[in-house]
């Protein structure tokens, strides 16, 4: 990790601020044979009463939203996006599919602390490690930072986390920056809402039964307003211009198939299993 450029003062971490925010570095492989990663920069917001979890972007976008008075919304379920009361391991995750729902779940992790340490610029960091979600992961945290978070659902070690990847490398988190805001932080407007629409809270059973229905027929929007558009102006669906309902068909199909290949969840216990294709 680099030297780590983290204002922190962190004396006065957990007291002075309403917000500490810790921005990590996300690197993750939604193929697991992918020889890339795709990266994004995530925001963990440590608040009085809740923390947060969410991409850097829905935050950039807030703001320009608010500066310039737009309504731009954005969401992307690749990444992921939660909070939790502080201390709690009950998290409340978001997703957006046919509509905008929210799931709680359980998750609290067992780790197991080793005697091996590392520094990381002035900051000694001590390894742990924990099976979570069907992976095992390797944690560096930091004792200096009285803070018992770190990014996604992984917290209740003795100290912030700076560090976290699984054993085969697929999703890797790693600390690059850290902010304080005098007032907590408001995410209203884009993390317990899209398009002013709170979520739907729902079970994982109806959580996979909505994604098999959207594998099944991905496309039913596009098909819908292709129905409707009476052929005027250019319609385009994942980069392909379509001129008849027809070509509907190939590109479900195409579709199914980077769902099947992109099926690599950070809890991949979770990783719903698709119908194959038929031959």
């Amino acid at each position: 990790m680099k030297n780590l450029i983290i204002v922190f003062l962190l004396i006065s971490v957990a007291l002075s601020a309403q917000t500490h925010r810790f921005i990590y570095e996300y690197k993750f492989k939604s193929d697991s044979l992918a020889k890339d990663f795709r990266k994004e920069n995530m925001v963990l917001d440590v608040n009085p009463d809740e923390v947060k979890f969410y991409p850097y972007v829905y935050a950039e976008n807030d703001s320009l939203n608010k500066v310039r008075d737009f309504k731009n919304i954005m969401w992307d379920d690749a990444v992921p996006a939660l909070k939790r009361k502080s201390g709690s391991n009950t998290n409340i995750s978001y997703f957006l599919l046919t509509d905008f729902f929210s799931l709680k779940t359980e998750d609290k992790i067992l780790w197991t602390l080793t005697n091996e340490t590392k520094k990381s610029g002035d900051y000694l960091l001590q390894k742990a490690t924990a099976g979570f979600g069907g992976r095992k992961w390797i944690a560096w945290f930091s004792k200096d930072v009285a803070v018992d978070e770190g990014p996604y659902k992984f917290r209740g070690l003795p100290g912030l986390i700076f560090e976290i990847n699984d054993d085969r490398n697929n999703f890797i988190f790693n600390l690059i920056k850290s902010q304080k805001f005098n007032n907590t932080y408001d995410t209203s407007e884009f993390l317990e809402k899209f398009a002013g629409k709170k979520p739907i809270e729902i079970s994982e059973n109806f959580l996979n039964k909505k994604k098999l229905e959207m594998f099944n027929d991905p496309l039913r929007d596009f098909k819908e307003q292709f129905k409707n558009s009476s052929g005027s102006g250019t319609f385009m669906v994942m980069g392909t211009q379509v001129k008849s309902a027809e070509q509907f068909k190939e590109l479900s199909e195409n579709f199914q198939e980077m769902l099947r290949k992109e099926n690599n969840p950070i809890e991949i216990d979770k990783a719903l299993k698709y119908p194959l294709k038929k031959k």
